[in-house]
């Protein structure tokens, strides 16, 4: 008698997802990575609720970071602007870091410098996005030091009493605005009062948008001269020989983060699910390397510019109530910058 035919057994490919790394660095799972239990810290197995295991964690999630940031570091630029003051700030992760916020921020007098970052005080702005990190890091070098000069050295117009000033700040009541008239009658072109000069020097939200545009324009030119192309030049000995040193540096250094992002992939990896961390591109990245992308949060914001390089393409920014960066807005039939990729969620381990 023939035995009965075996069941016929079905094999499914596990589904490949990409992992967008800007995107992760606000995760659980990257800030306190999955760590093996009873795992050799400082020389014996430490429990998880020792303080021992958490500083290691926490440590792990730190170098976890690092790693992930260092796949698109300065190819992003990510601008935040003070609900309250205006200030503005560029970073080149997608979240705000304490200690890079506040070493923007200039010290105009008594509550100008907060004594700690508050996430619910700043909101995404706008982004810009580069091909070469190169191109973008010398932009986010060029866009501090303006915005460190104007503060540090403002220009006279800024910081005069006008007409339109005068207008913004005269009170409604009719007595008060009778005895701000008496005040103000004759000091049209005097410097603003001190805590006045603060709040119109903290105010970069219109400014920003112009040295964007500036800076985009000095790069036309600096990318016309040759910058970023390898140049060998002339170089002492001792200079080769430190080249040598930092480039196996950065080989080393580069060897380990690669390894440390495989393992965090092999954790999140599952049978069903196959995880990949890379950097998403879209088609207008792809197709020409000097194009630059500018995502807004309100498009109206970039009438502050007077004119903007051919080469740049305008997008605008998702709607999110956290304090995030979000990514590119999905347009319904408009082609203009849409990712074609759906957004990831934060993945459990």
């Amino acid at each position: 008698m023939a035995s009965p035919a075996a069941p016929a057994r079905s094999f499914k490919k596990a589904m490949k997802q990409v992992l967008d790394p800007t995107k992760m660095g606000t995760w659980n799972v990257v800030r306190l990575p999955p760590i093996e239990k009873n795992a050799i810290i400082q020389g014996k197995p430490r429990e998880q609720n020792s303080n021992a295991f958490k500083t290691h964690q926490w440590k792990e999630g730190v170098r976890l970071r690092k790693a992930l940031n260092a796949l698109t570091h300065g190819k992003n630029i990510f601008v935040y602007h003070n609900i309250r003051t205006n200030q503005v700030v560029y970073s080149l992760t997608r979240y705000l870091e304490k200690n890079s916020v506040l070493r923007q921020l200039v010290y105009h007098g008594k509550k100008t410098v907060p004594a700690t970052l508050r996430k619910d005080m700043w909101v995404p702005y706008y982004s810009v996005h580069f091909n070469d990190s190169q191109v973008g890091l010398r932009a986010y070098h060029l866009l501090r030091e303006f915005s460190l000069q104007r503060q540090l050295e403002p220009p006279r117009e800024m910081i005069t009493i006008t007409e339109k000033y005068l207008d913004q700040k005269r009170p409604r009541h009719p007595e008060q605005a009778k005895k701000f008239d008496e005040e103000y009658a004759d000091k049209l072109g005097w410097l603003m009062k001190k805590k006045d000069r603060a709040r119109a020097v903290m105010d970069q939200k219109a400014t920003s948008v112009a040295d964007i545009s500036a800076v985009l324009a000095i790069q036309e030119e600096e990318i016309a001269n040759g910058f970023g192309e390898y140049s060998r030049g002339y170089l002492t000995k001792t200079a080769r020989r430190r080249r040598r040193e930092a480039r196996k540096r950065a080989e080393k250094t580069a060897a380990q983060q690669a390894e440390r992002i495989e393992q965090f992939k092999q954790t999140l990896s599952t049978k069903k699910v196959t995880f990949e961390i890379a950097e998403i591109k879209d088609a207008a990245q792809t197709e020409s390397k000097d194009t630059v992308k500018i995502l807004w949060n309100d498009l109206h914001n970039a009438r502050f510019a007077e004119s903007w390089p051919l080469r740049v393409l305008h997008g605008e920014l998702s709607l999110s109530r956290d304090h995030v960066m979000p990514g590119q807005k999905q347009l319904a039939n408009v082609g203009i910058l849409a990712d074609k990729t759906s957004p990831e969620k934060e993945v459990t381990a």
